[in-house]
């Protein structure tokens, strides 16, 4: 019994030495990525417009090299102007533009690992080029053969959402490495007004979210329901039982970027009027969802305390 907890021990040592190690290196390496960044933010409002820029564009290309996670945060602090410059802001949202894709191998190895089938069981036909790759997952197009595991039904045309290879633990370990950093940026006067501490904790929450897939189906599934009377608003549906952590497969649903219609439909302000309008009230509908479910958490939690004599 002792050599058995002996052997744990050892093993659990070596392994956190090695864990160590990799986040030493990670941190060394990211230290350089990041120093031109640094270097330039104390001189960001002193030398002119043109050197902001470039120190912003730097910031963006820095961000893209760093990984999943700090490319995530930057996607994240874009939509953020109320916490950071809208000219940072403005910049960090090129960070939506497709990201590296992983091979077409790994793509189809996961979808077997993870559904128990092969590739051309379960799809009528698969494109191997992806349609967009983001930060945590990339999306291939493919025609849905039956419904796993045997149903006959029409082939459909669906989304099929692979994450990338390793970005569980690549984002696990830079959030470590980002939430130390943001702790000791409160005490550094040039980077103190990104206010980093602030938003590294409200960012950790969405971050964590973003990695399993099938917690997204479960969200999309949510907001279906939430929306289910709303004929100016969808969601792609997720293809149950065609759901993993890794692999999502969905309705492939056609739609512009929000940016596109931005920054296309200048001086059509009745046709950005309406989209405006219709943005809102799914906004506020999103919301009134939350609000009514923490009410309903609160009074069952409160009931149930009660039943139990606990308060």
């Amino acid at each position: 019994m002792h050599a058995q907890d002996g052997h744990v021990y050892l093993t659990s040592f070596v392994y956190s030495v090695l864990e160590g190690f990799i986040l030493l290196l990670r941190a060394i390496y990211l230290a350089i990525l990041f120093s031109p960044c640094i270097t330039m933010a104390p001189f960001v409002d002193s030398l002119g417009v043109e050197f902001r820029k470039r120190w912003l564009h730097i910031v963006h290309l820095t961000l893209e090299k760093a990984g999943p996670a700090f490319v995530k945060w930057g996607q994240w602090a874009a939509t953020r102007p109320d916490l950071f410059p809208r000219d940072l802001c403005s910049e960090l949202a090129k960070l939506h533009a497709n990201a590296p894709a992983h091979s077409f191998s790994f793509t189809k190895r996961t979808i077997e690992r993870a559904f128990g089938g092969k590739l051309s069981e379960i799809f009528e036909k698969f494109d191997e080029k992806p349609v967009a790759s983001g930060s945590v997952a990339q999306v291939h197009q493919a025609t849905l053969k039956y419904r796993y595991p045997g149903q006959k039904i029409k082939p459909i045309v669906v989304a099929v959402k692979v994450r990338h290879p390793g970005v569980g633990e690549a984002i696990r370990r830079d959030f470590m490495i980002i939430n130390f950093v943001a702790k000791i940026s409160r005490f550094i006067p040039t980077l103190k007004w990104l206010r980093l501490d602030e938003s590294v904790q409200q960012f950790g929450v969405f971050m964590i979210s973003q990695v399993d897939l099938s917690r997204e189906a479960a969200h999309l599934s949510r907001f279906i329901y939430n929306f289910r009377r709303w004929k100016h608003v969808s969601f792609p549906k997720p293809l149950y039982p065609l759901v993993h952590p890794s692999v999502l497969v969905e309705t492939y649903e056609q739609g512009e970027s929000v940016l596109h219609y931005v920054e296309e439909l200048e001086g059509h302000e009745q046709i950005k009027s309406a989209l405006a309008q219709i943005g809102t009230h799914a906004l506020l509908k999103m919301l009134f969802g939350i609000l009514y479910s923490l009410q309903l958490f609160f009074s069952l939690f409160f009931h149930i305390s009660a039943g139990n004599s606990w308060f």
